[in-house]
């Protein structure tokens, strides 16, 4: 026998042999022998529904596979005594037929699974039938109390199983109300925590609903009459639950804890909890039922102690005190679990179990009590362990642990298996395993073996084992790799080694990148109609597939004909084209490869126009109001911001809606202020931010009564349109101001600073003229406006003036002074204001320009004006704008509203010289080394011209050269320059001058030579007429030289004229080096639009410019070539070549014919 220090021994050396074991259950392959264990069962307290079957499970697996047998109230149950029970086939689950008596099966049932190498058990299931009997018939008394005094009106209803739901409902199948003051209890009862006149009642019926079998059962209802008191006293707080001031409660760990306090009194008391000690665990704590119930789920140990409720109200208040003890049934907290042993290896079960109190440990085996199982020398039984010795094979068995106490208990199965085997792998094999990159990858490798085999893993089949660092290796097997990277890619090799074998598997990993939506959708507010883009873009590994899919609020978003074919997808978007509200909501986009996935969402918000309100009502009327009501339609996305109501009235402008007022659009009921004798309809317009709804449909019309005018028409003046009257006008009332019938205006008016009676009448227009009046007087004017009602109040008195005449008297002495080029300052002596006949207006200055002082030059003289406003003694102006170097007129007169007086004395003044305007024009023409320039005089010297300054630069992109300048004299208006290269290009300024200084600038820049000059003649020589008057000249050319042969045979002599030779086509004349010359044709050719005489000179059309050249009649082409200079020295030189030998050239042949 082993002593108990042996034994204590033992269980140290077992404690550090098996700490690996006890981190995961084992799982013993089913194809192994092995004990049974249950895998399924009905609850410990299983309650049932008698119409049905019942069924209690118990299912179990094992190698053999396990029969079964159960126990009733603790004696073996035959089962197949009782025709209504069955066992299913390779289960122990029962199964009773609901005919005959449910109650007869009530009971409790214990389920024994055993084959060869021992017995498991299931829990105690005490099976019960549901029950919901009916309510005991009474007769209830109606209940009769004073107002203000407190009532319960209890509900008892019968016992079920389980216990009735409670709820009270009145006759008409309605929930009583229940506020601070009446409330239902936890025990379903109703109290009234004061009674008042209103809670008087026929139908307060307690109703109880039961769950299993879905029946409600309804109490006889209370009748409830109540004494009113014309005062009802108020008093204190008292608890109407729970009685006293101090209770006790016990709860279960882990349940739910309800207190609750109803209070009494007047006015109705308010309830307040406190803990003891400390504060309520607030997030644990709920407070229901308008405080009276205080729940806290899932009890702990910290959650006993005392806690107080407190009732108050302005009369005082009271205090009631709950003592809870937490106690708590058996709770785990070590279960034993199965134990696979190798003959002679050494073992432990433990169990360990905790609660309030203490619970106690049993050890079973096989479904037996350890103590009366037979003795077995390889275990001892020490309190919650059972520790095991060299154990044998034949010496397996399922454990019990039972952990009991008042109020519960726990039981668990454990089964010793001994065996003896080499390592196996329970996965499948060369596993291929593909992970997204710095996740987090786990590779398994099940495996079974005894004794408990070694296992180790290997990268490449390198190295040492993998374990520790970015590697972690689990009990079962499993080895983790903390972030995956493309370098852990590879062949990861899992050995499982014992003393009697090892074995090996293979998992190929692969790293792959993630699948990311890298361009999301964007939340979208449109309006109805548009079309809108969701965009989403994905990156992925380009070895996984990626399926993109859309959906609408978590729905698969179909593409047929739901949306009518407005919707379009690509791979890296969805469009939806003429959104309307339907299609708002919230759109996702999900790329998924068959390892990962990822999604994005946006909304998508349609904004539309509101739609018209609704239901306009009319209220509230009076004299000049009513209240107009109306229901608002939807927004659409978009929320309304205001609200315009109009009207329509049928009198003065029947179909015309006009607008009344504008509201916030959070209104929708309005006071809307009116106008006497109206008779209105209103309709409503919702606004938001997209536009205006549709107006709503009219309301019902309202007619105002009428009233005097309230208004004074406006506008009120007089003025004379003739000397001797004074025409009244004023602004009519609208027709909303008229106020009723019959609207007049009484007008009534009398001369200023005189105690004459008013003068009046009474019209209907809008005008009233008072005639024969003196000229320009002041009248006293004012008006009123009446109807059948009354009148309006008076307008104040306003000035109006009778009709002016011509003025009487011209200014004097009218002259200048301080002339300059532009402006010269004007002086006269003012009119005497009683000559000015009239309100008096300005002093009017005419003046033109007579003349320039420069000879020749025409100019405008139309007659210009100028106003001075001026009361002074000694008035003056200045007149500005003038012309410089110019001869001015200028006479004044006086102007009141309507006429101009006689003229002043005239006055004639010169302008002195100024800066000269502008160049009348500044043009360039460009050949191949000169640039050609040519201008005219400005329209306006301002004086006498004394030159031009010319200044200019080469211009390199935006580089500017230096600045050079020329001056010329004022009758040149030419000039010619060398070109240092034909690429340079030139920026030229040129002012004319005059003694004051330089004027305005023009500017111009040279043509590019290439792209000027060249591709002009590149133009020309490819038109079509070019090319056949070309064809033409060749063919008088072969004409002419054969008349020249036929001459010349004879022997004639021909006259040759000097310099004005008609230019011919172009030939290739040898120099005397022997090279040849050659000419374009566009050097000789006439402009465009020229004609050429008899003589043989060229005629310029009339935009041609002028000729220009040394001793000739040159000219400039249209590309900007200087052909004058050039044709007439060729022709001197021609002539002067041909003295000795005029026979031989063909162009003096041509002059001989002539």
């Amino acid at each position: 026998m082993w002593t108990q220090g042996r034994w204590a021994a033992l269980a140290v050396l077992s404690i550090i042999l098996l700490l690996s074991k006890e981190a995961a259950p084992i799982e013993v392959p089913l194809d192994l022998k092995q004990p049974p264990t249950i895998v399924k069962q009905s609850l410990k307290d299983y309650i049932v529904d008698p119409r049905d079957n019942i069924i209690i499970e118990c299912e179990a697996k094992g190698n053999p596979v396990p029969t079964f047998q159960w126990r009733r109230n603790g004696k073996f149950f035959n089962v197949g005594k009782d025709p209504r029970v069955t066992m299913r086939i390779r289960s122990g689950t029962l199964e009773f037929r609901s005919s005959g008596k449910p109650e007869d099966y009530e009971g409790e049932y214990q389920c024994f699974a055993s084959n060869d190498f021992g017995t498991a058990i299931s829990n105690k299931i005490l099976l019960r039938v549901s029950k919901s009997p009916l309510w005991p018939k009474e007769v209830l008394e109606p209940v009769t109390v004073r107002e203000g005094v407190s009532l319960i009106l209890p509900c008892n209803p019968p016992p079920g199983l389980p216990p009735p739901e409670t709820f009270w409902m009145d006759s008409s199948i309605m929930p009583i109300p229940q506020d601070k003051r009446v409330s239902m209890g936890l025990n379903g009862d109703l109290f009234f925590s004061n009674v008042l006149a209103k809670d008087a009642n026929a139908d307060y019926s307690c109703n109880a609903r039961f769950e299993f079998t879905h029946t409600i059962q309804q109490k006889n209802p209370y009748t409830l009459k109540v004494q009113t008191m014309r005062n009802v006293p108020e008093t204190q707080p008292t608890f109407l639950s729970p009685k006293g001031l101090a209770s006790s409660k016990i709860v279960l760990r882990g349940e739910q804890l309800l207190l609750e306090c109803i209070g009494a009194g007047v006015p109705t008391p308010s309830i307040d909890w406190f803990k003891r000690g400390g504060d309520l665990p607030a997030k644990k704590v709920k407070l229901e039922n308008f405080n009276k119930t205080l729940r806290i789920l899932n009890v702990s140990e910290e959650d006993s102690g005392g806690y107080i409720c407190m009732a108050s109200n302005k009369m005082g208040s009271i205090r009631h005190s709950v003592e809870v003890q937490v106690k708590a049934a058996p709770y785990w907290l070590d279960k034993p679990t199965n134990l696979v042993l190798a003959p002679e290896e050494n073992g432990r079960l433990v169990c360990r179990a905790n609660g309030n109190p203490k619970p106690t440990i049993q050890w079973l085996v096989n479904g037996e009590p350890i103590e009366s199982s037979l003795p077995n020398p390889n275990q001892q039984v020490l309190g919650d362990t059972i520790m095991f010795h060299s154990v044998q094979i034949g010496s397996s068995a399922v454990y019990q642990c039972n952990a009991s106490n008042e109020h519960g208990y726990l039981l668990a199965n454990a089964f010793v298996s001994i065996l003896d085997m080499a390592p196996r792998m329970l996965g499948p094999k060369n596993q291929l395993i593909k992970v997204i990159e710095n996740n987090r990858t786990f590779l398994d490798c099940p495996f079974f073996g005894s004794p408990f085999p070694v296992l180790r893993w290997f990268k490449n089949g390198l190295g040492s084992g993998l374990d520790g660092g970015q590697y972690k290796l689990y009990p079962n097997g499993t080895l983790e790799i903390n972030q995956a990277r493309p370098e852990d890619q590879g062949t990861y090799t899992c050995v499982a080694s014992n003393i009697l074998g090892k074995m090996e598997n293979q998992v190929r990993l692969e790293v792959k990148e993630p699948t990311r939506i890298v361009r999301a959708p964007e939340h979208v507010t449109k309006p109805r109609g548009s079309t809108v883009r969701f965009d989403c873009r994905v990156k992925r590994d380009s070895s996984l597939p990626v399926t993109v899919t859309w959906l609408k609020d978590d729905k698969p978003l179909s593409f047929s004909w739901t949306f009518g074919g407005r919707l379009r997808k690509d791979d890296e978007s969805l469009t939806i084209q003429n959104v309307n509200p339907e299609d708002g909501g919230t759109y996702t986009c999900t790329a998924k490869s068959e390892i990962d996935e990822d999604s994005a969402s946006a909304r998508l918000t349609v904004i539309g126009r509101p739609d018209p309100p609704q239901d306009l009502e009319l209220s509230d009327p009076s004299a000049r109001s009513v209240r107009l009501t109306w229901v608002p339609g939807s927004e659409n996305n978009s929320p309304v911001t205001q609200f315009l109501v109009q009207f329509e009235e049928d009198k003065w402008e029947p179909g015309k809606w006009q607008n009344l007022s504008i509201y916030d659009g959070n209104l929708n009921s309005v006071n809307l202020q009116l106008s006497p004798f109206v008779n209105y309809q209103f309709r409503v317009i919702a606004i938001n931010a997209v536009g205006q709804s549709q107006p709503s449909h009219p309301s019902a019309r309202y007619q105002t009564s009428g009233a005097p005018p309230d208004v004074i028409p406006g506008g009120l003046q007089g003025w004379g349109n003739k000397k001797n009257n004074m025409e009244i006008t004023w602004q009519p009332l609208q027709n909303t101001e008229r106020n009723g019938p019959n609207l007049r205006y009484v007008v009534s008016w009398r001369r200023k600073d005189t105690e004459q009676e008013w003068n009046n009448i009474t019209t209907i227009r809008a005008k009233h003229i008072i005639h024969n009046t003196d000229t320009y007087v002041p009248y006293e004017i004012k008006i009123q406006a009446i109807n059948d009602f009354g009148h309006s109040p008076e307008s104040n008195v306003v000035i109006g003036y009778t009709g002016e005449d011509k003025p009487s008297a011209a200014p004097t002495e009218l002259r200048v002074s301080k002339i300059n080029s532009t402006k010269v300052n004007v002086h006269w002596v003012p009119v005497d204001p009683s000559t000015v006949n009239g309100e008096f207006k300005e002093y009017k200055l005419y003046y033109w320009r007579e003349a320039s002082l420069i000879k020749g030059l025409k100019v405008n003289k139309t007659k210009l004006h100028k106003g001075f406003f001026t009361t002074a003694e000694h008035p003056s102006g200045i007149l500005t704008e003038l012309f410089p170097y110019s001869k001015y007129k200028i006479y004044m007169v006086v102007a009141n509203r309507e006429h101009e007086g006689p003229q002043s004395n005239t006055v004639e003044f010169y302008t002195k010289e100024g800066e000269p305007g502008a160049p009348k024009y500044f043009r360039i023409q460009r050949h191949t080394d000169r640039v050609h320039l040519k201008w005219d005089k400005p329209q306006e010297p301002n004086g006498v011209l004394i030159g031009y300054t010319l200044q200019y630069h080469t211009v390199n992109g935006t580089q500017a050269g230096e600045r050079k300048v020329q001056s010329f004299l004022p009758n040149v208006t030419e000039y010619i320059m060398d070109l240092p290269h034909r690429l340079t290009r030139f920026k030229f300024y040129l002012a004319a001058r005059t003694q004051v200084g330089a004027g305005e600038v023009y500017a111009v820049e040279s043509p590019h030579f290439a792209n000027e000059a060249y591709k002009e003649q590149e133009d020309i020589a490819t038109q079509g007429w070019f090319i056949g008057l070309m064809c033409a000249v060749a063919l008088l050319v072969l004409i002419l030289l054969i008349v020249c042969f036929i001459k010349r045979s004879r022997g004639g002599k021909y006259p040759v004229r000097e310099k004005k030779d008609l230019p011919l086509d172009p030939v290739d004349h040898k120099d005397q080096d022997g090279s040849f010359d050659y000419h374009s044709d566009e050097d000789n050719k006439p402009l465009q639009g020229s004609q050429t005489s008899l003589d043989g000179n060229v005629k310029e059309s009339d935009d041609s410019l002028v000729d220009y050249g040394e001793g000739g009649d040159g000219q400039f082409n249209e590309d900007g070539s200087f052909i004058g200079q050039y044709t007439v020295k060729k022709d001197k030189e021609e002539t002067e070549g041909n003295e000795s030998s005029e026979a031989t050239s063909p162009v003096n042949a041509i002059y001989s014919l002539a």
